[in-house]
């Protein structure tokens, strides 16, 4: 009986264990969405997906990108960000409700993490007027159609049905957290350009925003949001871009890195 080359049966194997390991880390996820006001560990995490503290930290970073105390952290900042939206829950209240026991800490992070205190977010988001979609850019935004140097040119790609706003940014982390180094707004799929973008190693990020006529569905579309990475950061050396600077934009996946930035209100 003939077998199959070596080489396909590690690529299997391969396959299975990425697929294993992928599980293992949804369901770790899963257990941060559902218990945010606990204090979990890595681990109580490491226990739930079946794996010692070591290895799983270490499965979690490559397959995610950051560690899994991190991820917790930017999960709790983007239901904080949602509860100050959508109730009236006092900000001390909310900062109990997603796990934190110190409003000075969760205040001064939260401000830096997402970009405006928690009181002045939900300041901007009562006053916050849905807006309309319009056309795309078809071509590219440069006299040339080439960037220069320390210039990123890329495409955004998203679904024909899609009609709304896209945030571009390139950020440090591959959270998008913070002040983003560069960024931009489309106002459909299509080019973007950012400018002077000083050498560096950078994750680029994009989340669309779809045309919504209710307040609370433009600043928390859920899972008709669209968002889009790069697999591999982005290289600026002496001016000259390494790496794809076009995203395809898609839905929400569990293993997506939380948006933690205030948008659309920023």
């Amino acid at each position: 009986m003939r077998t199959a080359p070596p080489v396909f049966r590690e690529d299997a194997a391969h396959q299975v264990t990425l697929a294993a390991q992928t599980q293992a880390v949804e369901r770790a996820i899963q257990v941060m969405h559902t218990h945010l006001q606990e204090q979990l560990t890595l681990e109580d995490l490491a226990a739930v997906a079946y794996l010692s503290p070591s290895h799983f930290h270490r499965v979690f970073c490559r397959l995610i990108g950051i560690a899994p105390g991190e991820f917790l952290a930017a999960l709790r900042f983007q239901a904080a960000r949602r509860l100050l939206v959508t109730t009236s829950l006092s900000v001390t209240d909310i900062c109990f409700e997603v796990g934190y026991t110190s409003i000075g800490s969760f205040t001064s992070r939260f401000t830096h993490l997402v970009g405006l205190s928690p009181r002045l977010l939900r300041q901007r988001a009562h006053a916050f007027e849905p807006l309309t979609a319009e056309p795309a850019e078809l071509c590219p935004p440069t006299s040339s159609g080439l960037p220069r140097k320390h210039e990123l040119l890329g495409r955004i790609s998203a679904p024909a049905t899609f009609r709304g706003t896209i945030y571009v940014g390139l950020f440090s982390s591959p959270i998008p957290q913070g002040r983003p180094v560069r960024c931009t707004k489309l106002s459909s799929p299509g080019w973007y350009l950012l400018h002077d973008v000083p050498d560096g190693v950078y994750h680029l990020r994009a989340a669309a925003f779809p045309v919504a006529a209710d307040l609370h569905s433009a600043l928390l579309p859920g899972e008709k949001m669209l968002l889009g990475h790069n697999a591999s950061a982005l290289i600026i050396c002496h001016g000259q871009v390494s790496g794809d600077p076009d995203l395809v934009l898609h839905p929400p996946q569990l293993t997506d890195p939380p948006l933690v930035m205030g948008l659309p209100l920023l």
